[in-house]
């Protein structure tokens, strides 16, 4: 039997659903999923079997317009992503259609794309009405050559299975990259860390949006086989440290709950899990910072 494997880069505007289509294809919660922009930091491998076929999927940062450190070193790396992919899947709002966005991406596609096979996802179909969709296909396709257009919804499912079986026929003959069984590259403690920050920004709302980031501390494998696990919560502010514990404490412990119960569905064991907030004003000019989160600090500058 021939074997299929490769990288399947996941590019599109903040939002567009690539964590959710991710997940969706692997069929597990690989990555961070909230409803904020830019929750996407680091290029995350989810794996994916198709047959003979190994889809290894890179969830990349959104591509927004940057203004920061982090925002240049996330839009650098979902352009790598995309550079160093087999295939490249670009994901875009049904409703919202071809935003200024969407032209910046599809403008730079033509350089990135080279030799490489780009399909079209067009996603969140189920907020718009087929003639809509139709004219967004064809407008969209006038403006760049897509091998082949999709139809989803990510979050219901809908098409999802027509992608991963063309991807599958799409990347190359090759050996597995991964093992059979191994649905993330991460390391735990990033996954881990990445749980607890997504907690963190759906509990925070709108109160502390990008400068707070949870890095793992300590993991401690235990006898009777559970984990413990230490987390820091940096934010940049003494404010935002109230915000984030909260009266008496309770947004962090809240928090802690709900990140050790999807822990624990993930790992299938009992975790304890210990979480602290420090302030460290400058933890956006910190490289060590960005090597937590895969990202390169020399790409901000």
């Amino acid at each position: 039997m021939t074997t299929r494997a490769g990288f399947i880069a996941l590019i599109g505007e903040p939002n567009a659903g690539k964590s959710t289509l991710l997940n969706r294809m692997v069929g597990a919660k690989v990555s961070i999923v909230t409803h904020k922009v830019q929750t996407t930091r680091a290029r995350i491998r989810g794996v994916a079997m198709e047959g003979e076929s190994q889809l290894v999927f890179v969830d990349t940062p959104g591509l927004f317009q940057p203004r920061r450190r982090l925002d240049r070193a996330m839009v650098a790396a979902a352009w790598g992503g995309a550079a160093d992919a087999d295939v490249i899947v670009l994901l875009i709002e049904a409703h919202r259609g071809i935003t200024e966005g969407v032209e910046r991406i599809i403008e730079n596609l033509g350089e990135v794309a080279q030799g490489r096979r780009v399909a079209l996802a067009i996603n969140k179909i189920d907020k718009v009405q087929s003639d809509v969709l139709l004219g967004l296909t064809k407008d969209l396709n006038e403006r760049f050559s897509f091998a082949e257009t999709f139809m989803i919804s990510a979050e219901k499912g809908y098409g999802t299975d027509d992608l991963r079986r063309w991807l599958a026929a799409e990347v190359p003959e090759s050996p597995w990259l991964y093992p059979e069984d191994q649905i993330a590259d991460l390391p735990l403690r990033m996954i881990a860390a990445e749980m607890t920050r997504e907690k963190l920004t759906l509990r925070l709302h709108q109160e502390l949006p990008y400068q707070l980031t949870v890095e793992t501390e300590k993991w401690e494998e235990r006898k009777d086989g559970s984990a413990r696990i230490d987390q820091v919560v940096y934010v940049v502010r003494d404010g935002h440290k109230g915000i984030v514990l909260g009266k008496r404490g309770e947004t962090i412990k809240a928090v802690g709950q709900a990140a050790r119960a999807e822990l624990e569905e993930f790992l299938d064991r009992k975790i304890h899990l210990f979480l602290q907030v420090k302030v460290r004003p400058n933890w956006l000019e910190e490289s060590e910072r960005y090597s937590e989160m895969g990202l390169d600090f020399k790409d901000g500058n």
